[in-house]
């Protein structure tokens, strides 16, 4: 906590707002004026186990210019610290220390309702301002503007986590999209000895990065995987993203194996089963790509939303539509043929089928947390 007030006030809200604990053991630096007294302050803080910081902005300027990492160091360690007597630059300058010597995954967060924190705001990764009785100043510099501090535990719990989870959902499904229909392209050019032919011409490949699979692809910044009233009861949901397992190394290889799969499964599904008919190679395999993109979004949402099912249902009728207008594209006769819908649905089956298996042994075996955090409130 950054603040300009004294330190009995500093540390009488520190204590009210429970950033410092009831069972916290609390160290005051003393005032120095040497080198050598900053370092005695300093050797005596690390003896303290689990000790609240408290230091006035004057002794921390003192120490900072002697022993600047040392007491980043210790300080990010501890509990809580609290800076009193703390002007607008130091303000910034602490900020800035943070995130020189914090770990590379740390993001700073700035919170002030004042001008005094504009500095502050501006310096940090993230900047979150209060409109109150000091005025706009600090919410118009902010990223995020609240009107009450007790709102800080919503934005940050259910729609800062949400919009992680969104967005690595979103980024993994627009790589999904665009790899596989790549490996299509590339098994394809293989089949006919590396000719530079394209799968999927005209409209039908601007269409598959548009009206096609946009609809449910982006519907998915509306999915949530736990309620509001989970998150805020359980808080340890918003620790398991310091983690970065929904978008990582990890992850990202694990969609390009499923997209390289999806894209053999189709395309070699196709040529064993449509052996005869390969001619009509676009028709069958453009559909079977249509039915598992939705199908794989479908799989990956934990709640359906209202325009979720919308954009499912007409980004499936557009395709149906320009099955009938496009004619120069498709055999409409050998659309309409038992071969055609059995095949096509097989091919889907393949490249989808093993998924969902996996999927379902998962969550019966090894459940992630918020499935289990969702049953235990089902059941209540």
């Amino acid at each position: 906590m950054l603040t300009g007030d004294k330190l009995e006030t500093a540390t009488c809200i520190a204590k009210s707002s429970k950033l410092i604990g009831r069972d916290y053991d609390i160290y005051t630096f003393k005032q120095i004026a040497t080198r050598e007294t900053c370092l005695q302050e300093i050797n005596m803080f690390k003896r303290k186990n689990d000790a609240c910081l408290i230091i006035s902005g004057d002794t921390l300027q003192i120490c900072l210019s002697f022993y600047e990492k040392e007491l980043m160091d210790i300080a990010i360690n501890c509990p809580a610290v609290v800076v009193c007597r703390c002007s607008p630059t130091q303000k910034a300058n602490v900020v800035e220390l943070l995130k020189k010597y914090g770990n590379h995954r740390v993001r700073v967060c700035a919170i002030g309702d004042g001008g005094n924190d504009v500095s502050m705001i501006q310096s940090a990764h993230v900047g979150i301002g209060i409109v109150g009785k000091e005025g706009k100043q600090a919410s118009l510099a902010a990223d995020f503007s609240i009107n009450q501090f007790q709102y800080l535990s919503r934005l940050l719990l259910v729609h800062g986590r949400n919009s992680y989870k969104r967005s690595a959902s979103l980024s993994q499904f627009v790589m999904h999209r665009g790899l596989i229909i790549s490996v299509m392209q590339a098994i394809f050019s293989t089949i006919f000895y590396f000719a530079s032919i394209s799968l999927y011409q005209g409209f039908l490949l601007v269409g598959y990065g548009t009206i096609y699979t946009m609809f449910p692809v982006f519907s998915l910044v509306l999915d949530q995987d736990v309620r509001p009233e989970i998150a805020l009861l359980y808080p340890e949901l918003y620790k398991e993203l310091s983690k970065g397992r929904s978008l990582s190394l990890k992850t990202f290889f694990l969609w390009v194996l499923i997209s390289t799969y999806q894209a053999a499964a189709i395309m070699y599904g196709a040529l064993i089963i449509f052996d005869d008919d390969f001619i009509h190679v676009v028709s069958i395999t453009f559909t079977a790509l249509i039915l598992t993109e939705l199908f794989m979004v479908a799989l990956r949402i934990h709640t359906w939303h209202p325009l979720m099912v919308v954009g499912e249902i007409l980004s499936f009728a557009c395709y149906i539509l320009s099955l009938i207008i496009l004619k120069s594209q498709f055999d409409t006769e050998f659309l309409r043929s038992w071969d055609f819908i059995w095949g096509v649905t097989v091919i889907t089956l393949i490249s989808c089928l093993p998924l969902c298996i996996l999927k379902f042994l998962q969550i019966k075996f090894k459940p992630p947390i918020q499935q289990k955090l969702m049953q235990y409130a089902t059941l209540k």
